[in-house]
């Protein structure tokens, strides 16, 4: 069972595809499949990362844009879904509620949002870690008497035009979406907590020679091979997230010579969005159109966070009231909340949360202790490098692990609980050299340490899936007592060494 249709779940579907394993199904919550890019639907919505890097290895595409827009990426995945016959795996409006591991006989036991039961020998996790949106606790917000919603839930029947609007958040969301506002609506107000550093994207529609060239299998591989190559350089050692380095160097300063060039005539807006954190200490913003945006004269940026909400309005930290029609929430996600939608007890009767203790944490993100047959996709500890390859690595991982069980008719394999507490031990002391803790961000848990995030590249993260995944599993098979003639009792034996 595969638990998410976003790109994690799909990618893992057609690699099951190929490895002539058909005995899965998908359950989708949401009434199509797409997973972040169905419902991230606000205006602006774009990938970040080159359109041929944030793409399937196994399927080239004829991209628009260098940076494909939410319509264009939610049409590649569904081309993806009937090309490799996935779709008839496939179960939408339909969430997983809970999941419960059965040693006796080795296997999950289902609840389903329908309210029915199921069951599954081997359980997967790919609804990543954008998923649950983080709305905000502001006082007086249920008494606002206009139109509200969160980014990743856009009311689309909504006429915004000639409207006074409020956007707070300029994130990755809040940028995207400010540019697309500005032009239609009367008033725009920006709500900025803390600015972001923000890198100018260069975003563009390919020529009809760009877009062939990469849409067949010799230039695609050519494209992705030079880009990734350039990527694991770039990302070797971590540097980019070391200050003193020269990445992290180069990056701070072109990042300040471009608030330089944007805000040249506009010295209260270049304080404003000068960030006072080091460079990559919080997620970069790729963007080349919100500086602009902000120079508009129906554009205002309030560099003060909200402290509360009136029936017609917002009141900032300087205790401003503005008064606006719609409130639109680019306030993020609950990032640390892993599988926050169901719940997974696993061989002791512990959930994932009372295991982790609020420090979410597994070996290569991908397997728990004491969670037998279970896998994560994008799970800790692997955010930060290149989105479509690090799911690509997991998916392999967990087809190696599957077609082991199959060939060796094991019933259950778990990650031996040292090599996951030993890894996760490393895996903090790479993140603790970084700027990450030098900020406020969304990449720490409960009890502050950083859980989200990968300081490399993503070759190194699949090498070491390759070589050391194996070694970590401890792996056992459930017998029938053949001799005493109960078909209730079991034994495990332990295929560990095999």
């Amino acid at each position: 069972m595969i638990v998410g249709a976003g790109f994690g779940g799909i990618g893992l579907a057609v690699l099951l595809k190929k490895a002539r394993i058909d005995s899965f199904t998908i359950y989708e919550q949401a009434e199509q499949p797409g997973g972040a890019w169905w419902h991230n639907r606000y205006p602006g919505a774009e990938v970040d990362t080159v359109s041929f890097v944030y793409s399937y290895p196994f399927r080239p595409n004829e991209w628009s844009r260098t940076h494909a827009k939410q319509p264009e990426l939610l049409r590649y995945l569904n081309d993806t879904i009937d090309e490799f016959g996935v779709r008839s795996h496939l179960h939408c409006g339909v969430g997983v509620e809970s999941a419960q591991w059965d040693e006796s006989a080795h296997i999950y036991h289902l609840t389903l949002s329908t309210g029915e039961t199921t069951w599954c020998h081997v359980l997967v996790g790919a609804t990543g870690f954008l998923n649950i949106p983080n709305y905000p606790t502001w006082p007086g917000l249920e008494s606002f008497q206009g139109i509200k919603f969160h980014s990743s839930r856009w009311e689309s029947q909504h006429d915004l035009k000639d409207l006074t609007v409020a956007v707070v958040g300029t994130g990755s969301t809040g940028t995207q979406i400010v540019p697309e506002l500005a032009s239609i609506v009367k008033q725009l107000y920006v709500f900025q907590r803390e600015p972001g550093w923000i890198v100018a994207k260069d975003a563009r529609d390919y020529t009809p020679k760009e877009r062939a060239a990469i849409g067949g299998w010799r230039g695609y591989r050519w494209a992705r091979l030079k880009w990734l190559t350039l990527a694991e350089v770039f990302y070797l050692r971590g540097t980019p997230f070391r200050r003193g380095t020269l990445f992290h160097y180069a990056g701070q300063r072109s990042a300040l010579r471009n608030i330089e060039k944007e805000f040249a005539d506009r010295a209260d807006l270049k304080d404003a969005v000068t960030p006072n954190y080091p460079f990559w200490g919080k997620r970069l913003v790729f963007n080349s159109s919100f500086y602009p945006a902000l120079k508009l004269d129906n554009v205002e940026l309030v560099s003060n966070a909200v402290a509360s909400v009136t029936p017609t309005g917002i009141v900032d930290a300087a205790g401003v009231e503005r008064r606006v029609d719609v409130l639109v929430m680019a306030t993020g996600f609950q990032t640390t909340n892993y599988l926050g939608t169901m719940q997974v007890r696993g061989s002791t009767g512990q959930t994932l949360q009372e295991f982790w203790e609020g420090e979410p944490k597994a070996f290569l993100g991908i397997t728990v202790p004491t969670f037998p047959n279970f896998f994560m996709m994008y799970g800790p500890g692997t955010n930060g490098a290149v989105v479509l390859s690090m799911l690509m690595h997991q998916a392999e991982y967990i087809v190696r692990a599957v077609k082991r069980m199959q060939r060796r008719h094991v019933t259950a394999i778990e990650v031996k609980p040292g090599w996951m507490y030993r890894y996760h031990s490393w895996l903090q002391t790479q993140v603790n050299r970084t700027v990450w803790g030098s900020a406020h961000n969304y990449y720490r848990g409960a009890n502050g340490a950083i859980v989200t995030q990968w300081p490399f590249g993503p070759g190194l993260y699949g090498l070491m899936a390759r070589v050391i995944g194996r070694g970590s599993e401890r792996a056992r098979r459930r017998m029938a007592a053949a001799d005493s003639g109960d078909d209730v009792a079991r034994q495990s034996i332990d295929d560990s060494r095999r």
